[in-house]
């Protein structure tokens, strides 16, 4: 078995990107501490074509050393916009059609597994906080609530592992790859 070499990989240019048919979500972070998630959220949208990520609160926003270093570049392909509030970038996705979904663990939110993303349908999901997770003001405004389902002594995630987790989840399921 051998490695494929950079130049194998067909990659796009982030002017590529910006032209290229997206898929229909966006990212929602809600006031995220680390930079490193934050970098790590621009590099996972950016591999799956997310249309644009919400940074929102105390979440950091690029250009910053911190987020590059795990970013990559991706924060010059993915678009990206910031909002103080993170009710108010719910209330510009609700706006713009969007079903607005958290990712958290909640009474009745649906294990990821038995959701099915419909077609024509744009979504958004929204990531929370390291240590407390989707804040509740914004939890009463979202659509639903999506769950990984987990095993073990800390049923928690890094958000960057759940960010993976749902978007190769949707992926899949909207026949992307």
């Amino acid at each position: 078995m051998q490695k494929l070499k950079n130049e194998e990989l067909e990659r796009i240019s982030a002017n590529e990107y910006k032209n290229s048919v997206k898929t229909p979500v966006v990212i929602v972070l809600d006031n995220i501490r680390s930079m490193n998630n934050i970098g790590s959220a621009f590099r996972t949208a950016d591999s799956f074509l997310i249309e644009e990520i919400l940074l929102t609160g105390i979440t950091a926003q690029p250009p910053h050393r911190e987020i590059n270093k795990t970013a990559l570049g991706a924060t010059d392909s993915v678009p990206w916009r910031y909002f103080a509030h993170p009710t108010d970038a719910l209330d510009y996705l609700h706006k713009k059609k969007y079903q607005v979904l958290a990712v958290e663990q909640a009474h009745e939110s649906t294990q990821i597994q038995n959701f099915n993303p419909q077609t024509n349908t744009k979504y958004a999901l929204v990531f929370g906080n390291e240590v407390k997770g989707v804040s509740d003001e914004v939890m009463e405004q979202v659509d639903g609530c999506l769950e990984i389902p987990q095993k073990g002594s800390k049923h928690s995630l890094n958000i960057s592992v759940s960010i993976g987790i749902v978007l190769w989840d949707f992926a899949q399921k909207m026949k992307i790859f």
